[in-house]
């Protein structure tokens, strides 16, 4: 039986490789007892800001098993997003490495599809979900007791061979598997670049990052205008922000990006400074029309540049 299990696990694992996904890990199915506490404690601080919708669903988000029926088995996987390709102008409002190329939410979901399929082809009928921000499911804590890295002190899943410029999405399956259980140690130790470096000390301690003051939340998931306290505290950000990730030494590791999806618009990068100042409708639909800058909208994004250039 067991041995069934593990060459399961491996076939997944191995398809999942085939498809382009940096790591896959399987975790039983069963409640997040450790993170229950904490994430009360978060959102009793208000640190979700805006996000209301953190709050529903408490109870879902720490147990899978009341989001899909009868399921055994989360399979954690990641897509590497990394690339060493900037913006032309140094000058210009800034996007997260992560928003270049097609919005991640339709390249992944594609993915766990096929994923899916050749599950069900292979091991037979299995009913199950995919996973991709799309649902309250806590995508750092299963990557992390799947041993797929450790969270770090900005609250990102690392990795010790890969970095943590990486998508996180899961399948939750009702069939059992081999289950990966060693979860990776922690080896943050004594850095705290990350603390140091965020430009609106959204880090507030080790492993604790106040959601609404973080560059990333004040861009894309604020709806209201952009609080004065952080003027000139925005490191130019127009769309997401990659600071905490950048300083972190672990990721001299990561390796570049082979997804075609994830290449940028060819008009992205050479944007200039004025270019963004001046955007229309029209442009920002031709840019950004299959990106997850979408997401901010039009408005949202003048918003935020409007924001920059008074700043300055």
């Amino acid at each position: 039986m067991n041995s069934k299990l593990s060459q399961y696990s491996q076939l997944i694992k191995t398809e999942a490789k085939s498809l382009g996904f940096l790591f896959c890990g399987i975790s039983k199915a069963e409640f997040l007892e450790e993170e229950a506490p904490r994430l009360e404690a978060w959102l009793n601080k208000g640190m979700h800001g805006e996000m209301k919708y953190m709050e529903n669903y408490f109870d879902k988000r720490l147990d899978p098993r009341l989001l899909v029926d009868g399921a055994k088995s989360v399979i954690s996987l990641g897509l590497n997003y990394h690339t060493d390709v900037l913006q032309d102008d140094p000058t210009a409002p800034k996007i997260s490495k992560y928003a270049y190329g097609t919005d991640y939410h339709t390249v992944i979901k594609d993915k766990l599809k096929q994923l899916l399929t050749f599950i069900n082809d292979k091991i037979g009928e299995v009913g199950g979900r995919a996973f991709v921000d799309s649902a309250p499911v806590l995508d750092k804590a299963w990557a992390k007791k799947a041993g797929l890295g450790w969270i770090g002190k900005n609250t990102n899943l690392i990795s010790k061979k890969t970095g943590s410029f990486f998508f996180l999405a899961e399948l939750i399956v009702d069939i059992e598997l081999s289950y990966d259980i060693a979860p990776t140690a922690d080896h943050c130790g004594d850095c705290t670049r990350c603390i140091d470096a965020c430009p609106t000390d959204a880090i507030v301690g080790p492993y604790i990052v106040d959601g609404s003051r973080c560059i990333s939340y004040l861009t894309i998931e604020l709806k209201n205008e952009l609080p004065q306290e952080f003027k000139g505290k925005m490191d130019n950000w127009m769309f997401g922000c990659d600071v905490c990730q950048d300083v972190c030494p672990w990721n001299r590791f990561s390796v570049l990006h082979q997804e075609p999806a994830f290449a940028p618009h060819p008009d992205l990068h050479g944007l200039k400074k004025q270019d963004w100042e001046d955007i229309t409708q029209e442009v920002f639909q031709k840019v950004f029309k299959n990106s997850a800058v979408k997401r901010t909208k039009f408005e949202g994004l003048k918003r935020n540049i409007t924001f920059l250039k008074k700043s300055n």
